[in-house]
């Protein structure tokens, strides 16, 4: 597939189910204000990803957040398994530390087959997870303190999320309609 096809069937998930299901509150804002940028890697390596991963945490750090708040990194060509993809993220969160990145940037995780520990893979739960492509979500350490201020219950969301999605069932979700790698 190429870069444009995957942006779109990323961008499709966020508006159908990040935003149309409110599973993060604070997306629609950056979304209606086109401050999102989406990357897609051609990495095929978990070192190559690295690479990238470090490309687009500087890139973010640098952007006026007026223009860039937020940065979703997707890699389709690496990490299809969702136990490597886990297994990478303390290397990613290792590399925001080596590049003092921590506590300015933060990163989120997202995959086709993402599952929370303890939960059977068809859990529904999961699907607050699960993106179209593994993707790597880069955070302003700032943007989400100002989005704390702005919610006082912000423990309150993964938990409504989890309401959300039982009373969607997965004949719901998949009535979304959108693209799974």
């Amino acid at each position: 597939m190429n870069h444009e096809d995957i942006i779109n069937d990323t961008r499709d998930w966020v508006v159908k189910a990040v935003i149309g299901l409110n599973l993060c509150p604070f997306a629609k804002s950056v979304h209606v204000n086109e401050r999102i940028r989406y990357v897609v890697s051609d990495a095929t390596e978990p070192e190559q990803l690295l690479k990238d991963l470090a490309r687009e945490l500087l890139a973010l750090n640098r952007a006026d957040p007026e223009e860039v708040d937020t940065t979703l990194l997707i890699h389709p060509g690496v990490l299809n398994d969702f136990l490597e993809f886990n297994d990478f993220l303390d290397a990613a969160d290792a590399l925001v530390d080596e590049l003092e990145l921590d506590g300015v940037l933060q990163i989120a995780d997202f995959h086709p087959d993402y599952q929370f520990e303890g939960t059977p893979v068809d859990d529904i739960g999961n699907y607050s997870n699960r993106s179209p492509y593994p993707t790597l979500h880069l955070l302003r350490e700032d943007s989400i303190a100002r989005a704390v201020e702005s919610m006082p219950d912000t423990a309150a969301i993964f938990e409504g999320n989890l309401d959300t999605l039982a009373k969607l069932g997965l004949a719901g979700w998949q009535a979304l309609g959108l693209k799974r790698r």
